[in-house]
């Protein structure tokens, strides 16, 4: 079975990530794999929908799978890297357009890369223990995996909060942000899948769904949009240090961990992004950055302190969050010409 189990069950085309251990971190042969169910799946008949999930109780996929990226990066070899979000933003896409109804069980935590398989979909299902986020700044990335869509979709200021902090959203903050539809309690998941299963009757989960538990961003709304409304990071740091509220001092503090060119870009890309639908020109925008992240960004630095040597100490380009200049932003975002993201490529 290795990392991922692919296969038809009774109505329904079935990805279940197996790689528990690893708290399902999405690799590069996943990603392959996933698309080429979407693409044999797309005109099947016998497949009615398709329902995601995951072993284990920890994690639905806590994220890519960067070890060999950070590997080839660091011997200076970007193309490995850069071909991996090609085809990962590929295979996005194509979930998020696919035609049929993509239902999610999205338990323990669903980051990065698992937000851009289990939040593309039309039935996005969390449970008691789902915590949902988009840390990459924290990695000196950038939302990505159309997570910037999903962003810039959110109401008032929660994306350029969201992304720039990377908070965790339990189950009523992911429904209120954008990155899920239903709260079913998990003990009824086992249950609703044999359903699924044998029906291919989707609304079975609207059958299921409850209200979901109460959560901590609705309360928090009015400080966000206050403080994240600036056009740009420079503003929103402003607006913070002029508050000695216990929300900017808190805020403050977490954003001083994350990468401030990731930060700085990420507001850009929310607020560029913001009422569009297009899946495609949001997975363009990120990559521009992720294409330059390994050799002009703080990627290497931020996974070097978070996964390799795991000190959580980055140094950081910029020491201090207030010095990125506004023409560094936009060189990281500029069109990449022959390089660009081109979406209607083919599997080899």
């Amino acid at each position: 079975m290795g990392d991922i189990h692919i296969r038809i069950e009774g109505q329904v085309g079935r990805i279940s990530l197996t790689r528990p251990k690893a708290l399902n971190a999405l690799s590069y042969a996943m990603c392959l794999e996933i698309e080429k169910a979407l693409d044999a799946w797309r005109d099947d008949d016998a497949v009615r929908m398709i329902l995601l999930d995951a072993e284990g109780e920890r994690a639905f996929c806590a994220g890519g799978d960067i070890q060999e990226m950070y590997e080839t990066g660091k011997a200076g070899d970007f193309d490995y890297g850069r071909r991996f979000w090609r085809d990962e933003y590929r295979m996005n896409a194509k979930m998020f357009e696919f035609p049929k109804p993509v239902a999610s069980l999205m338990q323990g935590f669903t980051m990065g890369g698992g937000v851009g398989i289990a939040c593309h979909g039309s039935h996005r299902i969390v449970g008691e223990s789902s915590q949902i986020a988009m840390p990459e700044c924290g990695i000196g990335l950038v939302p990505d995996v159309g997570g910037s869509l999903i962003l810039s979709r959110a109401p008032g200021r929660l994306g350029e909060y969201l992304g720039t902090t990377g908070a965790r959203l339990g189950p009523q903050d992911a429904i209120l942000a954008g990155f899920a539809d239903y709260f079913v309690p998990q003990e009824k998941w086992p249950a609703l899948t044999v359903e699924l299963v044998e029906t291919g009757d989707w609304q079975a989960i609207d059958r299921a769904a409850e209200a979901a538990p109460d959560g901590k961003l609705a309360a928090l709304q009015e400080d966000i949009n206050t403080h994240f409304g600036g056009e740009t990071f420079a503003d929103i740091l402003r607006a913070l240090k002029n508050d000695d509220s216990e929300f900017a001092k808190e805020t403050l503090k977490v954003l001083r961990r994350n990468s401030p060119l990731s930060m700085a870009c990420t507001v850009e890309m929310v607020h560029r992004l913001r009422g569009t639908d297009d899946i495609r020109r949001a997975l363009e925008l990120e990559y521009r950055f992720t294409h330059r992240a390994m050799e002009q960004a703080d990627f290497l630095e931020g996974i070097r302190a978070a996964i390799i040597d795991k000190d959580r100490n980055p140094k950081w380009q910029h020491a201090n969050m207030e010095d990125v200049a506004a023409i560094e932003v936009t060189r990281m975002l500029l069109p990449l010409g022959a390089d660009a993201l081109k979406l209607e490529e083919e599997l080899e």
